[in-house]
């Protein structure tokens, strides 16, 4: 995901460094935000989780699901570019997607919530992802202007909640922080090779 991250910066840093950074900035304040909004209240509750495991998984839900919109604009705006640029970007986020429900999976299931319950909010998470590539591919000149925001917004709310809830999780689960950090780093790398292969 931080992979993912990363190729989102690149990709808004071509089209617009100033709107990239606020996005970054606004992503941050957004997480920040809402773990303060969601630590107000003690009886937090999402199917049987409660307290803080329910706060956590509506943060990883939430901010998957906003993460998706930029996505699916960033989808619409790159067939204005042509199919082929259309293609590879839809295909490369179509396999980041896998990570990343997975990710929403490996959070949910351990706490309570059934496989099918899960695999739900991992798809719903993506669904910003159609609903908005058709609108964004139809009034590209409307859209455009905001993507390197939604990139930057997209970026940096993933990065702040896989360096502060995710990996730490990992370490707690696994006992270790290279383990993790092992899966991660072929995580990017498996992203950059099919990056290179679809551009080639």
């Amino acid at each position: 995901m931080l992979a993912a991250s990363y190729q989102l910066v690149v990709e808004g840093f071509h089209d617009s460094p100033v709107g990239l950074g606020w996005g970054i900035l606004a992503g941050l304040v957004f997480i920040a935000g809402s773990r303060w909004w969601l630590n107000r209240f003690d009886d937090v509750h999402v199917g049987a989780l409660r307290g803080a495991d329910a706060r956590k998984s509506l943060l990883i839900v939430g901010v998957m699901t906003v993460h998706s919109a930029a996505e699916g604009i960033g989808m619409g705006v790159s067939f204005g570019g042509g199919a082929e640029l259309g293609v590879f970007i839809s295909l490369a986020i179509a396999v980041h997607n896998i990570p990343e429900g997975l990710a929403i999976s490996l959070v949910l299931v351990p706490r309570g919530i059934s496989a099918w319950r899960a695999s739900f909010w991992s798809v719903f998470s993506s669904l910003p992802q159609p609903l908005l590539a058709v609108p964004a591919y139809l009034f590209i000149l409307t859209f455009r202007q905001f993507l390197s925001a939604g990139f930057g917004f997209a970026a940096g709310a993933m990065g702040w909640m896989v360096l502060t809830e995710l990996i730490p999780e990992a370490r707690r689960e696994t006992g270790s922080a290279w383990k993790p950090l092992a899966v991660g780093v072929c995580a990017a790398l498996t992203l950059g090779v099919l990056q290179v292969v679809l551009r080639g």
